[in-house]
């Protein structure tokens, strides 16, 4: 317990100090009018106030992202409290202040031009089709995950399969809604309760923690996998852990999200709290689950609420919600989970359509434009589910390559930011976001080539990873090397 209240609090700091300068860094102009002013459309370009914008924000980034991926993360050991503290402050925070508060100076630019702004046209043709396909399988895994514990929550014709597939058609019917009307109407309206849930079942499970008090393996226990006999054997810690928990340490799918509030967002000034807060809060939301999940597979929390020690994400949740909570307490926390992913899901197949009208110049103002963007895009998420939901290891397969892609995506964002930092402002403060993006570069490659693919031997790991990290240190330094000569020469002309 000890490791996990200094994380909660290394988080807390991280926001104010860390948060504070990387603000000062990129420097908000409070007077400076934002897209939501100058482009206001009723539709997506729509002044909000500030505490709805963190609500929409926050409620947006934190899927089962922080959740799931924290309860298979913390089989790692506390390992997994380093990866969220350190990747949130240094990572994933920046990560998110960054997309928004680019975004905002671009006009409220979606992520494929701000990556071709500032990595080149080919970049931006790549980044199209890939956060496109990103977001399709957000959708349907933010389809998948909650339709899984709202079948056990509450069951339809007798359950199990049946049930799972009724809720994934009412989860996918308001993603059609969502989708289509102005941000407003159905967003704007309905997060504010879903993050009502979502925090309480974040401070009832940390309530519940300091209660127990129980016995958690800590920083000096070691940082080793811990858990080979509960799914995790064979993994090391580099690369999986950092892409098992993807959305409560760093997330690329942020980066699409954060352009959708710097459409809302009134002040500059509000970036910090917005972008860099709500990606603190979805750490300390990770925090509590993987410390909850440690007390559940490493000192008796899975037989406490009558289950087992090999039980998936989804079970842990349901289990300990309704152990620890009760029947009231346990449906607040379930609607909080249930909330989190589909609160994530419509706004990804929203990003989507943002993406697409925007690569087609196709005007957003009437509903019918919107609905032919959306309908390939509600096609391409149903098709997923259908091949995927007929599989009993669907929802593995398709979590399995979203945590890749995840990251992947990230890496995009934090080499724009290194760029844009390198061009905008003077002094090394490139160094910000060069080394998480040579350290994502590492991860998300290694990932791929030894985990994901099997294309090397596990042996190759550690080399991998160490060649792909500098690697991208010596290519980003012959860039910067050549673009200051090639400035050079056109000052002399």
């Amino acid at each position: 317990m000890i490791s996990f209240l200094l994380s909660v609090l290394a988080l807390i700091l991280g926001y104010i100090f860390y948060g504070g300068f990387i603000s000062r860094v990129f420097g908000p102009k409070p007077s400076r009018p934002t897209p939501a002013v100058t482009k206001a459309d009723g539709v997506d370009f729509i002044p909000m106030p500030t505490w709805k914008v963190f609500m929409i924000q926050f409620l947006n980034i934190a899927g089962t992202g922080p959740i799931f991926g924290a309860i298979m993360g913390a089989k790692f050991g506390p390992s997994a409290y380093l990866w969220i503290v350190f990747g949130c402050i240094f990572a994933g925070a920046v990560h998110d202040y960054f997309s928004g508060m680019m975004s905002i100076r671009h006009g409220g630019a979606g992520l494929p031009d701000l990556v071709g702004i500032y990595l080149g046209p080919r970049a931006k043709r790549i980044m199209l089709v890939f956060s496109v396909l990103l977001l399709l399988l957000v959708g349907a895994v933010f389809v998948y995950s909650p339709s899984i514990i709202l079948g056990d929550m509450a069951p339809v014709g007798g359950g199990g399969r049946t049930s799972m597939l009724f809720w994934a058609g009412i989860i996918f019917i308001y993603y059609i809604l969502a989708t289509l009307l102005p941000i407003d109407k159905i967003i704007g309206k309905i997060y504010p309760v879903f993050a009502i849930a979502l925090i309480f079942m974040a401070l009832a499970l940390m309530a519940g923690l300091i209660a127990k008090w129980p016995s958690l393996p800590e920083f000096w226990d070691g940082l080793q996998n811990r858990a080979p006999s509960v799914g995790v054997n064979g993994q090391s810690i580099f690369p999986c852990l950092f892409i098992t928990i993807a959305c409560g340490a760093i997330s690329g799918f942020h980066a699409t999200q954060s352009p959708m509030m710097a459409r809302c967002i009134r002040n500059e000034k509000l970036g910090r709290p917005v972008f860099y807060g709500s990606m603190i809060t979805e750490g300390l939301v990770a925090l509590i689950w993987a410390a909850v999940s440690s007390y559940f597979f490493f000192d008796g929390g899975a037989a406490e609420v009558g289950s087992s020690i090999s039980a998936q994400a989804p079970e842990v949740v349901t289990k300990v919600s309704r152990g620890w909570l009760g029947i009231f307490g346990g449906i607040l926390a379930l609607l909080g989970v249930v909330a989190a992913p589909i609160t994530s899901g419509d706004t990804a197949l929203r990003s989507a359509r943002l993406i697409s009208a925007d690569f087609l110049k196709i005007d957003q103002k009437r509903v019918r434009n919107r609905l032919l963007t959306c309908l390939p895009i509600f096609i391409a998420v149903a098709l997923l589910l259908r091949f995927n939901m007929s599989d009993a290891q669907g929802f593995n397969k398709i979590w399995g390559w979203f945590g890749w892609a995840n990251q992947a995506l990230s890496v995009f964002m934090l080499w724009t930011a290194t760029i844009y930092l390198s061009k905008r402002k003077k002094g090394k403060y490139y160094i910000l976001t060069l080394i998480p993006s040579s350290f994502m570069t590492s991860v998300v490659t290694t990932f791929f080539f030894v985990s994901k693919t099997h294309l090397l031997p596990s042996s190759w790991t550690s080399f991998l990873g160490v060649a792909t990290f500098l690697a991208s240190l010596v290519l980003f330094d012959l860039w910067r090397i050549r673009r200051t000569r090639i400035l050079k020469m056109k000052s002399t002309k």
